[in-house]
């Protein structure tokens, strides 16, 4: 029954079912916003509904190697055709040395769409988003406190193949400011439609602290990234099902709480 529903059985007329309405949610912002990829790193302003398996491994400044299964990702829904909600599941987190390894934090995070307009009329997008994140983290693997994080996130198309896109946003914890500091991160990027499936991009990636331990810190990264889009037959060009996708975050700036952070993901857009 399942497979029947993905490969697009007909409901008789006058019905729908379920993942046919939830489809439909996302066939309808094609019509309204731009076609591109969510990016790797930076927020997607546009409204897409998605399950994301990723997986991260960086590098500390001591070397220590810290593996990531999971990397904050999760699954997103289209409510309407102006909000979305995306539920991140706890990260399990490996540190392959001598901190204790474990889960962490729990996030959810609501986007409305200000403004856009599709591939057709104007290839642009501006979306207001907020982030909240639960400290369920064990043995040190998340937030001290519960945190906010507020973003402003858009676009442009530029010809049929690029994308420019940037973002700005900050984290606030609720609590032990002295501790954990407040920081704002301003992430750009170009993204490039190649021959066939594939698309490139190349990420900018700058947070500045204040208060906490790194207070008065920035760090910078440049990260390339890859995607290969896999197709359905049954699904219209403009709807991707299956996406690959991989790249790495390089540390630019001499101070930096990790480097060399490969992360791979498989999406489902439904």
């Amino acid at each position: 029954m399942f497979a029947a529903l993905l490969g697009g059985a007909r409901p008789t007329p006058g019905q729908q079912s379920f993942l046919g309405r939830v489809r439909g949610q996302n066939t309808a912002m094609t019509a309204v916003q731009p076609g591109w990829l969510t990016p790797l790193v930076e927020a997607d302003p546009r409204l897409v509904q998605y399950t994301r398996w990723s997986f991260s491994n960086e590098y500390t400044p001591l070397r220590t190697e810290t593996t990531s299964y999971g990397n904050a990702r999760g699954t997103g829904f289209i409510i309407g055709n102006r909000y979305e909600l995306d539920i991140a599941q706890p990260t399990y987190v490996q540190h392959n040395g001598a901190s204790t390894d474990g889960f962490g934090d729990t996030g959810t995070q609501g986007k409305v769409r200000i403004v856009s307009g599709n591939g057709d009329h104007g290839n642009y997008i501006l979306t207001a988003m907020v982030n909240h994140t639960f400290a369920t983290g064990s043995h040190s693997n998340g937030a001290l406190t519960d945190t906010w994080a507020p973003t402003l996130a858009g676009g442009v198309g530029v010809g049929k193949r690029f994308a420019l896109e940037s973002a700005l946003g900050g984290v606030m914890p609720t609590g032990k400011i002295a501790t954990q500091g407040r920081s704002i991160g301003w992430n750009s990027l170009v993204q490039a439609r190649l021959a066939g499936p594939v698309r490139v991009e190349f990420e900018d990636n700058a947070t500045v602290y204040f208060a906490g331990s790194h207070d008065g810190k920035m760090q910078n990264f440049v990260t390339p990234a890859a995607f290969y889009i896999l197709r359905l037959k049954s699904w219209k060009p403009t709807r991707p099902f299956y996406i690959f996708d991989s790249g790495m975050q390089i540390a630019t700036s001499g101070f930096h709480t990790y480097n060399h952070n490969l992360i791979s993901e498989v999406r489902i857009l439904f």
